[in-house]
């Protein structure tokens, strides 16, 4: 009987042990960007990372879970942990041209670019990136430079995406920046 005590009681414990994903450094021991994904590329529903459960939820509009009424989103959707934008703690967004990945995946990536839009007076930025291994790439890129050169059918897909998949927010593309610029927005949002 002790011994199912301690088992059950050893289960909780582990149950309760969730990965803090917005407390993960922003770098990995060798010194590549982490990006964790929130919601998979081809999804259309919307999901974003709950620091009170410690998961990944539907994000909610109006009480209802957020569907995009567009294309599926284009890369896999997340933040970049221990980064934070607004008082409410939301980390920077990522977009990583890859493979879909699923909720919660850490990947390490590197900065090709950084997208701004704008909507009622609010900047957002969102960097793009690929993945740090180049096994794992399937645009291979990395500098904003060989990312306009070599892939600008695949700017102008995101332009276009991230204009149109949220009519009411009403964002609007405002232009593409460097990943040095991308790189100073990163340490600009880093929680010290």
């Amino acid at each position: 009987m002790k011994n199912h005590l301690l088992y059950l009681l050893l289960l909780l414990f582990l149950a309760s042990c969730k990965t803090d994903y917005s407390e993960l450094p922003t770098y990995t021991a060798s010194k590549q960007l982490r990006a964790i994904v929130e919601t998979p590329a081809g999804n259309t529903l919307k999901l974003v990372y709950d620091e009170q459960k410690k998961e990944f939820v539907p994000d909610l509009d109006a009480g209802l879970e957020r569907e995009i009424g567009f294309l599926p989103y284009p890369g896999n959707f997340g933040f970049i942990p221990s980064t934070e934008i607004n008082k409410s703690g939301q980390g920077l967004e990522v977009l990583v041209l890859s493979d879909r990945e699923e909720p919660g995946t850490e990947l390490e990536v590197t900065p090709v670019a950084l997208m701004q839009l704008e909507s009622n007076g609010t900047l957002r930025h969102v960097v793009v990136a690929v993945p740090a291994r180049p096994s794992e790439r399937h645009i291979d890129a990395t500098t904003y430079e060989a990312f306009s050169t070599e892939y600008p059918g695949a700017k102008a897909i995101l332009q276009i995406w991230f204009s149109n998949y949220n009519k009411s927010a009403g964002w609007q593309f405002v232009g593409w920046r460097d990943e040095n610029f991308a790189e100073k927005e990163i340490q600009r949002w880093m929680k010290l």
